[in-house]
Formats: C-alpha cells, sequence, structure tokens
C-alpha cells in the first residue's frame, strides 16, 4: 500500500542532505528522510498551491482541531487549544525557551546530545552545564546522581530530549517521575523536545509526554512537537509548543517577539492533512524503520569492533566505534558513507547513522561501511 522502497533522485532538489557531498557519496546524516511524503500531505499542498495566492497566513481552527486529536490518538495526552503556541520550528523554540531566563541564569542539559541543544544557551548568552548519559543494561539512561551534582543556585532551566536523540531512548515513566521530583526541589523550566516522539520502534516502549503526568510538570514544563520528522515535511517549517501554564505561555511569547515570523502557510497546509489523514502512513513507515533498525543492528553484531545500544524510537542509530582506534567518520566517509560526525554531538568517538531510506539505500550504506572495517 505504502512503497518506502521507492527509490528517489533528490540531488536535483538542492536538499541539504544529498547536496553536502559530491554524488557518489550516500548521506545518512542530517536527520531527513528519503521517503515521499503522505499521498494526502502531498495532495493537500498541490490543492493549496493550485489557489495561486500566498499572504500572510494564521492557523485555522481545523488545524488546531486536527493536531489535539491526533496528540489524543498518538499519545493519549488530551491537550487544549490555548495551550498551542505556532513556531516555525523547534530549535527556534529552544533559542526561544533559553531567552526566557534571566541572562546570568544557567541551563543544564546532558550529552551526547542534539547539538542545538548546548548551542541554544551559549546563542542566547546563557551559561550551560553538559552531564553526560550512562549506559545501563545496554540502555542510554540519565545519570540522576551527576544530575542533581551539577545544579547550582543560578540553574532554571533543563532541556530535555525524549525520544532521546541519539540513542533513541524513551524514557519510562519512572525514570520522568524522578525528573519531577528535581525539578519540583530545584523550581526548574523543563523544556521538552519531543519532536521523534510519533517514531516509537520498539513496541514495548510508551512515549510518555513529561507535562502529561500531572499538574506540577504541565505547570513547569514547555513540550516541543512537530510534524516535520513524522511526516518527513521538515522543509515546510511548521511546529507547535504546547504550554499549559497561561503565565509561562506568556513568558514565551514575550521572548517570541518578533524573532519567529510566523509559520509556513504550505507547513500549515501539511501539518493539518498528516494530522487528519496520515495515520495509516505512519503505522506503515514505523513498521519499516522497525525493519530497517534489525538491519543495523545485526550489522554492528557482526562487526565486533562496533557497538549499539538498544533503541526505542527514531530513525537514527548512535554507533559506538571507539574500538576502531580512528576517526570513525573521515574512515566512513572515504568509503562513500557520509554519517554525523559523533564529536558535534558531544560524543568522540560515535557516529550517528540516519537508516530512515529505502532497504536498498541502506544495505548499500552497510555494504560500504563494512568494505571500510575491512
Amino acid at each position: 500500500m505504502f512503497d518506502f522502497d521507492k527509490p528517489t533522485n533528490r540531488l536535483t532538489t538542492h536538499t541539504e542532505k544529498w547536496g553536502k557531498f559530491d554524488p557518489s557519496i550516500i548521506p545518512a546524516w542530517v536527520a531527513d528522510m528519503d521517503f515521499e511524503a503522505p499521498k494526502c500531505v502531498v495532495d493537500a499542498l498541490k490543492k493549496r498551491v493550485e489557489h495561486g495566492i500566498f499572504g500572510y497566513t494564521k492557523v485555522d481552527e481545523e488545524l488546531v482541531d486536527a493536531t489535539i486529536s491526533f496528540i489524543k490518538r498518538q499519545h493519549n495526552w488530551e491537550i487544549k487549544k490555548e495551550w498551542l503556541t505556532w513556531v516555525s520550528g523547534v530549535v527556534p523554540s529552544m533559542n526561544i525557551a533559553c531567552k526566557m531566563i534571566e541572562s546570568n541564569q544557567r541551563v543544564l542539559t546532558t550529552s551526547p546530545i542534539y547539538p542545538h541543544f548546548y548551542k541554544a544557551p551559549k546563542m542566547t548568552g546563557r551559561e550551560v552545564d553538559i552531564v553526560r548519559l550512562t549506559c545501563k543494561e545496554n540502555r542510554w539512561t540519565l545519570d540522576f546522581d551527576a544530575l542533581e551534582a551539577a545544579i547550582t543556585p543560578q540553574t532554571k532551566l533543563f532541556m530535555l530530549c525524549n525520544p532521546y536523540n541519539p540513542g533513541g531512548t524513551v524514557f519510562t515513566c519512572k525514570e520522568l517521575e524522578r525528573l519531577r521530583e528535581m525539578a519540583k526541589k530545584h523550581d526548574l523550566l523543563i523544556v521538552s523536545d519531543e519532536i521523534h516522539a510519533d517514531l516509537i520502534l520498539n513496541p514495548k516502549a510508551k512515549h510518555i509526554p513529561i507535562a502529561s503526568i500531572n499538574d506540577d510538570l504541565a505547570n513547569r514544563t514547555i513540550t516541543l512537537m512537530a510534524p516535520s520528522k513524522t511526516f518527513n515535511i521538515a522543509g515546510l517549517n511548521c511546529s507547535y509548543a504546547i504550554i499549559p501554564n497561561p503565565s509561562l505561555k506568556r513568558r514565551f511569547e514575550k521572548a517570541m517577539g518578533k524573532l519567529n515570523g510566523g509559520v509556513n502557510l504550505l507547513g500549515l497546509t501539511a501539518a493539518k492533512a498528516a494530522y487528519k489523514d496520515g495515520d495509516e502512513w505512519l503505522k506503515a513507515l514505523r513498521e519499516y524503520l522497525a525493519q530497517n533498525l534489525t538491519l543495523v543492528q545485526d550489522f554492528v553484531k557482526n562487526h565486533p569492533p562496533l557497538k549499539l545500544c538498544d533503541q526505542d524510537a527514531t530513525f537514527l542509530a548512535w554507533i559506538d566505534c571507539s574500538g576502531l582506534k580512528t576517526n570513525p567518520y573521515e574512515l566512513f566517509l572515504e568509503y562513500g558513507v557520509a554519517l554525523s560526525d559523533g564529536k558535534d554531538f558531544l560524543g568522540e568517538g560515535f557516529v550517528r547513522l540516519n537508516f530512515g531510506c529505502p532497504k536498498d539505500t541502506l544495505k548499500e550504506i552497510l555494504n560500504r561501511m563494512s568494505k571500510a572495517l575491512k
């Protein structure tokens, strides 16, 4: 029904992913997938384009209702329309959130981490403290003792990534409860990037929006979500912050001011179509990505210098290459595969592999990596 095996030539579309390297290199780095968006999205975009006028556009009630319904279906979280603030992207929202605290206050986050978690505080003139994740029972998780030790009287904001990028961990209710205790004890604001929440690959894992746990967390949390990773429409620049606390929402919007130029009207069009009619496509996508993850896991098992912890979500594999005793990014690039360099995520000796692509492409990526290791 959905052809995720279909090859699509992206070399002629000026994409960041495929345009960075020579065409002989297969890119498996930046987090967008090589799959066409759902037909419902493409059809909605065609219809909107045919209208021919693309003026300033506001968020309509139908999109708001579709978003609320989608989050209820996918995550059993009942949000209200007055909690939503629409933003052009999750990264701008991170910068806005860092502006909400005073310039002499500090941000706490974890590593290895998506680079904007440590770049956003610096971009806004705030200091950031970073605590390493720990790998327990072959799973990346939070080091709560180290987090507690890193908190100072100036620490006011904790930036959480769940599902985790990189590493693919979906934090359990017990882990989120420990974060709640920490946040309440130290009166921390939480910014939770949950952009990969819809891409759960492990049937035993369940994404729990941290703000959905109780009123205390809801009142101190800004949840960042988007249809961009889920439906492969990142270039359409559409996301939203969910902020149940009215005072916190006003602070966020004041910090945002005119820095955010509004959401792309085609992004709004795509989001509405995806959230209304994209469930079956998403279900098939998750099944396909789970199969791809198995291919990556089997590859790592058959190449002992490499290691890969168990993964619950995302289409991004965080591979430990420290046993190679060489720069893994450069090694694999030499053999025709462009991965994400772990040092950009504060994870020296690792690479991040994007397996959101047709199986034939993934098999060729793994084949080239195997040749590099030999």
